[in-house]
């Protein structure tokens, strides 16, 4: 094997971990996990518009989380290419949220397409982007935190 292809697999691997790790500290809620493995620049698209920058990502993310019980993000079907110091990975997500307190009998589920571009930086692999392709749900999504405090979000979820 050559040394290029040794390197494109090691970067497999690591950008593998590194998703795997991403979906493991949203379930623990682990926000400095979270926080270690974005660039401070990176951008996502989770399904309400884009977001800018590491913290405004994990805010998002915890105005869902943070109120909701115990969730499981599966990952499976994952591909990854590697170019040089650039990376894209595409990878399925079936997360599942059980709620809490008065919502504890209430579950949510999704299945998504997680599609991530990745950089090298400093000898590690950081995530610049992330979109999250939402392809169907089960479930009540009350079992969620109220989101971002935009009207039209909180009266899409009012009225679910």
């Amino acid at each position: 094997m050559s040394a290029i292809g040794l390197e494109a697999l090691l970067a497999e691997r690591e950008i593998q971990r590194a998703l795997a790790r991403l979906a493991r500290a949203m379930d623990e809620r682990d926000w400095p996990a979270v926080d270690g493995l974005l660039l401070p620049e990176a951008t996502a698209d989770l399904g309400m518009g884009m977001i800018s920058g590491r913290a405004g990502i994990i805010a998002f993310i915890r105005t869902f989380l943070d109120d909701c019980g115990p969730t499981q993000h599966l990952l499976g079907n994952i591909l990854i290419e590697v170019d040089g110091d650039v990376a894209a990975s595409r990878c399925y997500v079936s997360d599942t949220h059980k709620g809490l307190g008065e919502r504890s009998h209430l579950t949510f589920s999704t299945l998504g397409d997680y599609h991530d571009t990745w950089r090298k930086v400093d000898g590690r692999w950081m995530m610049s982007h992330r979109t999250k392709l939402n392809r169907a749900h089960v479930g009540d999504i009350r079992v969620l935190g109220p989101g971002p405090a935009r009207p039209d979000a909180i009266a899409a979820k009012e009225g679910a």
